[in-house]
């Protein structure tokens, strides 16, 4: 078997671990079935990026054997989720795994929280400190734009222009794009930056100065040891105010990129304007999300309308 993972993989792991909250159990599991299926496709002269889906026929049919059924339906569900996450970050644009999702019995779709939901978390840091102050600049910014945790912590300085309201993003692949920045979202992060919160906060540890780290000193967004915020760092900020505000304990930085993209559809916005804000390579990624604002349209329709449901006709 594969010794170590391709790093695409360990990327999948370190989203699940990191936005995902999975339980170091459940990574040890998605681990070996990915050695697992590493190793298959090794044996067969392809990597996970040059699979096709007749490798994943073959594989799957190759553990039936041997395997429990439930083995092979979770080997299954690891394949998708790793093709499913390959393709939203748009390392691929092809999905071998799209055989079997159309065997599902149902699309999972994307988890959003409600607007209500969204303005309790935004209000969760409500003090005037460095931390808070940071804080909201990050959660603002998370909603106000719908950037991955990754384009976030790896702003810098020079990437922000508070004028024309743009920020220039890098996302996978080094690509770069330009994304702008709301009044609420620019104004939490200016208030970080220029309001002495970013330099108290940096100011509180010397650890940056000692490093003569420019990266750090460039950074947007810093830790208090005065380091560049890291994934993890980002991921406990959401997750300590998801809990000040009464929300699910799966609320990720990942749900706020959900929940920009869901709401702004909701609202109205064309779904390849939204592909362009949230860097999808492929719009068939973004439309997922249409699935979800049909959800609400079919309940509201069916609340609303006189002859949808139970609802009496008005006289």
């Amino acid at each position: 078997m594969t010794a170590a993972l391709p790093h695409e993989a360990e990327e999948f792991l370190s989203w699940l671990a990191v936005e995902r909250g999975r339980a170091s159990a459940t990574l040890r599991a998605y681990r070996r079935d990915l050695l697992l299926w590493a190793s298959y496709l090794d044996t067969r002269g392809r990597t996970l990026l040059t699979a096709v889906d007749t490798d994943v026929e073959a594989f799957l049919a190759s553990l039936q054997a041997d395997r429990s059924r439930a083995t092979v339906a979770r080997e299954a569900s690891t394949l998708r989720g790793l093709y499913g996450f390959l393709l939203d970050e748009g390392v691929l644009t092809r999905d071998p795994t799209a055989l079997l999702a159309a065997r599902r019995a149902g699309e999972r779709l994307p988890k959003a929280l409600t607007e209500e939901q969204v303005d309790a978390l935004l209000a969760s840091p409500a003090t005037d400190g460095a931390v808070d102050v940071r804080d909201r600049a990050v959660l603002e910014l998370l909603y106000g734009t719908g950037i991955r945790v990754s384009e976030l912590v790896g702003l810098d300085l020079g990437d922000i222009d508070f004028t024309e309201e743009l920020m220039r993003v890098t996302g996978k692949g080094s690509k770069q794009r330009l994304v702008p920045i709301g009044r609420t979202a620019g104004a939490a992060v200016r208030q970080w930056i220029d309001g002495g919160s970013r330099d108290a906060l940096r100011a509180a540890s010397r650890i940056a100065s000692r490093k003569g780290s420019g990266t750090d000193t460039r950074a947007v967004f810093c830790n208090q040891r005065g380091g560049r915020l890291t994934r993890q760092g980002v991921d406990l900020v959401v997750r300590r105010h998801a809990r000040r505000a009464g929300l699910p304990s799966d609320t990720s930085a990942h749900t706020l990129r959900h929940s920009c993209a869901t709401h702004m559809l909701a609202h109205g916005a064309d779904v390849r304007v939204i592909q362009e804000l949230l860097g999808h390579a492929s719009v068939a990624t973004t439309q997922r999300y249409t699935k979800v604002t049909q959800t609400h349209l079919v309940e509201a329709y069916r609340t609303a309308h006189p002859r949808a449901g139970d609802v009496p006709v008005r006289t």
